[in-house]
């Protein structure tokens, strides 16, 4: 008697390998010709240790188990292929006399996946073989469609893992493309493309804001005499020098130090009153002065000075950053004619002209 099951039409056509563990050879005969008959392939041991032996050799598809049996029961070939993972998901019918719930429970809990009461019933043994060996095919098509999710996944995240190193990449060469554009090559400050874009930006927020905006314009005491003194190359490295020191010296982060041109430099401080860019101005005229680059072409100190040129203003939308620029420009001038090494402001709005700027007086010129 056949019993029609589409699955396991498939499952017959593969000629599924079964084992029979019985040490009654007559019951031996009666499985094997239900199963052959079926058209499935079976093999057979009479005890449990020939039966380990033979899982070892070829593994079966699925097993079916008598309990009683000499020397090693039922249970015992059980629980010993459970433990070895080359044969712990073959699926195992037990087959007995016993027919207590007590020895289906225990053949259950010991990992047995059904249970055949003897004597054997045609279409029962058909039933739960089917049965077995089609729950064993929708196992294994799960763990191959698992194992493939599994791959496709690793595929995946190995391509975003890709895709973020290409973006890594693809910014840090925006960046460094940035860098190029925006610092100068020399002296690896902002460059004179960079101040330019900054100030308007500052000056349309402060406009915005009505808030001080303030500029320091710099420029090296006697610089040409010192590349004609030390040569141009003592001459680059002096402006990388005074370059990382004003940068050091001007340290908040909405500042911006930037190089104007040959040597000159240019300190952007917004919300920056006129008072504030004094200080400024002046911490950074005393740092350059305490380099001690030897300056024997100086007509002013035996070393490296700055002349620095002040102007502050409160922006507004219909005025422009130059007029900023050229009354800083105008102050640096007055700075450089006074005598230079020495800080200048340009303001309409300065009353007073003599400050105390950490414990060192000096003169404050108006235009």
């Amino acid at each position: 008697m056949n019993i029609s099951n589409p699955i396991f039409v498939n499952q017959k056509s593969e000629s599924a390998n079964i084992l029979i563990v019985d040490d009654q050879l007559d019951n031996l005969k009666v499985l094997s010709n239900i199963l052959e008959s079926e058209g499935y392939q079976v093999r057979k041991a009479l005890n449990g240790k020939i039966a380990l032996k033979t899982c070892q050799a070829v593994r079966p598809d699925l097993i079916l188990l008598d309990i009683n049996m000499p020397e090693i029961d039922g249970y015992e070939v059980c629980r010993l292929l459970k433990l070895n993972q080359q044969t712990q998901d073959i699926p195992i019918i037990f087959i007995s006399v016993l027919d207590e719930a007590l020895d289906k429970v225990k053949a259950i809990k010991i990992g047995g996946a059904d249970y055949i009461s003897k004597p054997f019933q045609f279409d029962e043994v058909i039933a739960r073989v089917q049965n077995q060996l089609t729950i064993q095919k929708l196992r294994l098509e799960l763990e191959t469609t698992n194992a493939k999710l599994r791959q496709q996944n690793e595929n995946l995240r190995a391509e975003i893992e890709k895709r973020r190193q290409a973006e890594l990449a693809l910014q840090q060469a925006n960046q460094t493309l940035q860098e190029l554009v925006w610092l100068d090559g020399l002296t690896e400050i902002a460059n004179r493309r960079y101040f330019d874009d900054y100030l308007q930006r500052e000056w349309q927020r402060s406009a915005r804001e009505k808030t001080s905006l303030s500029l320091l314009l710099c420029d090296i005491d006697y610089f040409k005499a010192y590349n004609d003194t030390y040569g141009h190359l003592a001459g680059d490295a002096c402006l990388k020098q005074v370059a990382k020191t004003a940068k050091n010296t001007i340290r908040r982060p909405a500042d911006l130090v930037a190089r104007y041109g040959g040597e000159e430099f240019a300190v952007i401080l917004p919300n920056t009153d006129i008072q504030g860019a004094i200080c400024v101005g002046e911490k950074l005229r005393k740092q350059i002065e305490h380099l001690r680059i030897p300056h024997s072409g100086s007509a002013v100190a035996p070393y490296i000075t700055l002349s620095i040129g002040v102007a502050t203003d409160i922006p507004s939308h219909q005025s422009l950053p130059e007029t900023l620029i050229a009354n800083s420009d105008q102050a640096l001038y007055m700075a450089k004619n006074g005598g230079r090494n020495q800080v200048y402001v340009s303001s309409a709005r300065i009353e007073d002209t003599k400050y105390r700027i950490q414990d060192t007086e000096f003169n404050i010129q108006e235009k």
